[in-house]
Order: C-alpha cells, then structure tokens, then sequence
C-alpha cells in the first residue's frame, strides 16, 4: 500500500471520515449518487476511501458498501509506525557521531584558534542557530524585540524550540510589550509554554540576544541582522547572563491578562512614548524602541495631544513641560 502523508491525513480527517460515516449510515451509496460523481466537491474524499480500501463495490448491486475500519488500519498505519521507529534509530545514529565530533573538536586547539568570539554571516546564521539549539541541554535565554520576527521565522522557531523542550532544556523568552498585539507571536508562545518555557514582556528596548547553557552568547552584529557574533569568553557571557537576569526581574508574564496588569502595560508603553518625544527622537527610531510600527507610535503620539488638549507636538511638547511630565511617573508608581 502506497505510503500517506499529512495531506491525505488533512482530506481523511475533515471530508473522508465524514463521508465514510453516511455510507455506513444508509448502508452503502449507489454508483450514481451525485455526492461522488466526478465533478462533484466530495469526489476526492470517496477517491481516498476507495484507494484506502474504506469502501468496496458491490457488483451486483452497483453499490459502494463499508468495510470495516480496523482491517485498513493496520496497512496504513503500521507501516508510517516502522518508518518512524526506523527514522529515529537512523537519527540517534547520527546524533552519536556528531557528538563525538563535537567532543573532538572540543578538546582540539583548534576551538581555541578561533578565539573568544566568532563572526556568523548571512544564510549561515540559521543552521549555526539549530545546532547551538540541538546542543543545549540545561537552559536557553533569549531576548527579542518585537520588530524582525515574521510568520515563517516563528514557525520555524517554534519546531525548533519545542523540539528541545522536551528534551527537558528550560526556556526563558523576553518580548517587548508589543509583542502581545501579534497573533503570530501568541501562537508561537502558546506553543512553548505548553512544554515548560517562561515568557515576559517588558516596555524598554533592548536587542536580539541568545545565551545557550550560559556557555555561548550569540549577539547581532549590524543592525540589519545580516550579521551574528558568537561569543565564548566566560565574563562577558556571565555579564550578559546578569543583564537578562535584572531585566526579567522587571518584566511581566506574557500570560496573564488580568485588567490591573494590562492597564500597567498601558501606562508604560504611554510613559516610554513621552520619554521618546521629550528626548527628541524621530518618529521610525521612537517606533523601534516601542516594538511597533511607524503608524501605530503616531496614534500613541495623537493619543496624547488629545490628552493634552494640544494641536501640534511643540504644543504638546510644551504643555508637558509647564506640567511637569517626564514620562517616568507611572513607572515610579508602577515599581
């Protein structure tokens, strides 16, 4: 029987299971039923039953009758079970030599060569990524920002993450706040903490950054994100450690939604965006230091000269200053 995937699986489960139970209710379908005429929308759902064996044709009736599921299963599963069994055992193969490599490589003075920090470029910073990911065994930190992260990156992300999830490897994740308005991201983090890992978001701007078992840093390079630095030595991974460590502490549970908590979001990306207007900064980089779009931070901006009563940002800019607002008042409460 020839091998099914997850396409066939996607048409068994939402049309042909459907149609298999209607045949088993009427106790059969004509050869002439319009429902699987050729043309019709559920021809492909009875091709499948039929190529599956699900349903039989009984000449002499011209009719198609059930059979019994359990008989097909085993010719349809059994063999997807020792192909998994086989794909397993061919990957422990595998893993076996890459680790004793990587032991290799370890002890030779060649790792040393390379010195301390390491330059990724380009299409090799995602395979670089995997194997650090593959490696880790005891705990990954990770810090990053809203802005950069896209469906597929995600998606890819999430495989990747899970995968050493349950391996046993804990997780920590921090986002800006941002990152709460991306459906995207919710499903990404929906998936990870299903399996364990903690997730935080937090207002202030900070950059992309991965620790690995606190052995390995990998930091950008450039802000185009074209570029990755692997860093080894032992005090600036341990001060990086420190920094993330300080900034979860101040960070809120990706996870809880209750209204006081989410009201203090407000206010903080409300004081952030005050701090960016008094120090002057153009609307795109206040916008990266927020985690949104370009857009989104000039409705925060029109937000406020509502509040303020005021018609032009030097108005509000003004109004602010005979109030004394600095932007830093809700988070003082706040803390």
């Amino acid at each position: 029987m020839a091998s099914y995937g997850p396409d066939e699986r996607a048409l068994f489960e939402s049309a042909a299971a459907r149609l298999f139970e209607t045949v088993v209710a009427l106790g059969g379908i004509p050869t002439t039923d319009p429902r699987i005429a050729p043309d019709s929308e559920q021809r492909p759902a009875f091709d499948l039953l039929v190529e599956l064996g699900l349903v039989l044709l009984d000449k002499e009736t011209d009719t198609w009758v059930p059979e019994d599921p359990s008989s097909v299963q085993s010719r349809v599963v059994s063999p997807l079970s020792q192909e998994g069994a086989r794909l397993l055992d061919e990957s422990s193969h595998w893993a076996r030599v890459f680790g004793g490599l990587t032991q290799t490589w370890r002890r030779s003075p060649m790792s040393a060569v390379r010195g301390p920090f390491t330059h990724i470029h380009d299409e090799a910073i995602g395979p670089f990524l995997t194997g650090l990911v593959s490696e880790c065994e005891e705990e990954l930190l990770t810090a990053q920002p809203q802005t950069g992260r896209d469906a597929q990156s995600l998606a890819a992300a999430a495989l990747r993450d899970t995968q050493m999830l349950e391996r046993g490897t804990k997780m920590r994740t921090l986002y800006q706040h941002s990152a709460r308005r991306s459906s995207v991201t919710h499903k990404y983090v929906a998936a990870v903490t299903a399996r364990g890992a903690e997730v935080r978001t937090l207002d202030e701007f900070f950059n992309r950054m991965l620790v690995f078992d606190r052995r390995i840093a990998v930091i950008p390079g450039r802000d185009d994100l074209r570029v990755a630095i692997a860093i080894r030595e032992p005090s600036v991974v341990a001060y990086l450690v420190d920094i993330f460590e300080r900034t979860w502490e101040r960070a809120r549970p990706f996870t809880n939604r209750d209204t006081t908590m989410m009201k203090g979001i407000a206010a903080e990306q409300r004081a952030m965006t005050i701090r960016m207007l008094i120090e002057g900064h153009s609307d795109p980089v206040s916008a990266k230091r927020l985690g949104v779009s370009p857009r989104t931070y000039a409705g925060y901006v029109a937000d406020l000269k509502d509040e303020y009563e005021a018609e032009t940002r030097f108005q509000l800019g003004y109004t602010m200053g005979q109030q004394g607002v600095s932007g830093t008042e809700e988070t003082q409460e706040t803390d």
